[in-house]
């Protein structure tokens, strides 16, 4: 889900009031946190990630993660694994002398179900304490359903639904709705537990489990978000069975027909094999069976209408954590195209300007709508730098794979292709063809408009192009007038005049030029 107006909006040229409110980068309060260190202590995996940007939503300056197996053979043992211990270890030492090179200030490091489950736990996060100067908080099974949960709220502010995370040692669920977090619940179906229960015995435990799960939290959750590695990992296997377009894992969407479908296909096909056609690690890959297992009773169980991929979780969940509420309200999308606006344009601040010129041609549109098209405006020459010959597909490729929030699959092709056609009239034999396949051949009509009324915006006149002249779109007439100032009579030249005549034929509409 994006965040959605619950009323339509439109621009008056006179009024200067914006919807998304001030640049959080003019607030030395959203500055403060620009940059932000993390350390993500599982059972599985240990990850360091350093937040930088928009504070609302942050780009990753820095994102390391090795694969410990901390909490490997824990539920036979009760011990942490020996080899699991040094390498998340060292893998802590280097991150401690890391965030000292960076001078972030105190990493906040959590750790999760193997360190808190484990006897010599509390001696680990001593040695580690004296030796590294990090401190280890141990938080609970509920504590870490709410944090994932969290990361969750920072990337789908209107999330709602089950949220479902996967460790080595434990599964979490929580439910979102109205920008809260409610119930919480934690369970021992991570596949390390799972692996040391006889095999005869484990679907019995996972359905009974599962089913104290559904009791607990109810299952008239339309949406499921995954949180985990292990599920990212199956999700990349749906897209391979898909033959997915578009290989970007977060708001991938799943039907609960579909998800049943590839654990399915998992289940008849070599490991090995799935592992070097989708690029994930062995020690994911080796987690995968179990892990699949799980995600059938889930789907059985909980019966949800769709199944959304989340590459957010406990470290984002830490970030948005230390967000006061009135960052919270911000739309992530809206927060990173300011940003990269500010930083990779030629003129910072023309986009709003842009938007402000080009809006009367889509006169009131829905809330979603409304900041697709701002979103699309504030990064029209974000590609400036690239040859001329390739910023469309420059313009394409940065949106469609970038690490943005808030943005549905369909909606990043969108953009893409209203990029794409900000610098290029046609898109005919684009390497990114397969894509649009995600668009209605309306949503592929209305980004070629948005892309052409931006390729002419932009080039119209470089300060505002307000102040050169004025569009005025009759639908019903099929007409698109432009009244020019005497200014804008002197800026209007022959490239000018032929890309308005390519958004005016985009559009079906006759072009009439008005002088003053």
């Amino acid at each position: 889900m994006t965040p959605k107006s619950k009323t339509s909006r439109s621009y008056s040229p006179a009024d200067d009031w914006d919807p998304f409110g001030v640049p959080l980068f003019d607030d030395p309060g959203a500055r403060a946190l620009s940059r932000v260190g993390v350390v993500d202590v599982g059972s599985n995996s240990v990850r360091m990630v350093v937040f930088d940007g928009a504070a609302r939503s942050p780009a990753y300056f820095y994102n390391e993660k090795v694969m410990a197996g901390l909490g490997q053979g824990l539920a036979e043992t009760g011990m942490l694994n020996p080899q699991g211990r040094e390498r998340a270890f060292a893998a802590l030492k280097r991150f401690s002398l890391l965030a000292k090179g960076m001078e972030i200030g105190p990493l906040t490091c959590v750790a999760t179900a193997a360190v808190r489950d484990a006897a010599d736990g509390p001696q680990f996060r001593k040695l580690v304490e004296k030796e590294t100067g990090l401190h280890l908080h141990v938080i609970d099974g509920l504590e870490e359903a709410r944090l994932s949960a969290q990361g969750v709220l920072l990337g789908w502010p209107e999330a709602e639904g089950l949220i479902c995370d996967i460790g080595g040692n434990s599964m979490e669920l929580a439910e979102v709705r109205g920008g809260k977090v409610w119930r919480r619940v934690t369970s021992q179906l991570g596949p390390f537990r799972l692996q040391q229960i006889p095999k005869k015995d484990l679907l019995a435990h996972i359905k009974a489990t599962m089913a104290d799960l559904a009791q607990q939290m109810g299952t008239d959750h339309d949406r499921i978000y995954l949180v985990g590695g292990s599920w990212r990992a199956i999700a990349r296997l749906d897209m391979e069975r898909r033959k997915y377009p578009l290989l970007v894992l977060h708001e991938y969407r799943m039907t609960p027909e579909s998800t049943l479908k590839t654990l399915d296909w998992i289940e008849k096909n070599d490991l090995s094999d799935l592992r070097g056609r989708t690029g994930t690690s062995s020690a994911r890959m080796e987690l995968v069976p179990w892990a699949s297992m799980v995600l059938r009773e889930l789907v059985t169980s909980f019966a949800p209408k769709e199944i959304d991929v989340s590459s957010y979780g406990i470290r984002e969940g830490l970030l948005y954590e230390q967000m006061p509420e009135r960052l919270r309200r911000r739309d992530p999308l809206i927060e990173a195209c300011r940003h990269a606006e500010r930083t990779m344009s030629r003129l910072p601040g023309f986009g709003k300007r842009l938007h402000h010129f080009i809006a009367p041609i889509f006169g009131t549109v829905p809330g979603e709508q409304f900041r697709l098209i701002r979103a699309a405006c504030l990064l029209h020459d974000t590609t400036w730098r690239t040859h001329p010959d390739y910023r469309a597909e420059a313009c394409f490729d940065n949106v469609t794979r970038a690490n943005m929030a808030a943005l549905s699959h369909p909606e990043r092709v969108f953009l893409g292709l209203a990029l794409l056609h900000r610098y290029k009239n046609s898109r005919s034999g684009s390497r990114f063809t397969p894509l649009f396949d995600l668009l209605s051949d309306e949503q592929i009509r209305d980004a070629e408009i948005l892309g052409k009324a931006m390729r002419f915006g932009a080039m119209f006149a470089l300060h505002s192009p307000q102040d050169a002249g004025e569009l005025v779109f009759d639908g019903d007439k099929s007409v698109l007038e432009l009244r020019l100032t005497e200014k804008g009579a002197g800026l209007f030249g022959e490239v000018a005049e032929a890309r308005f005549g390519s958004l005016a034929s985009s559009l079906k509409a006759k072009p009439k030029v008005k002088m003053p």
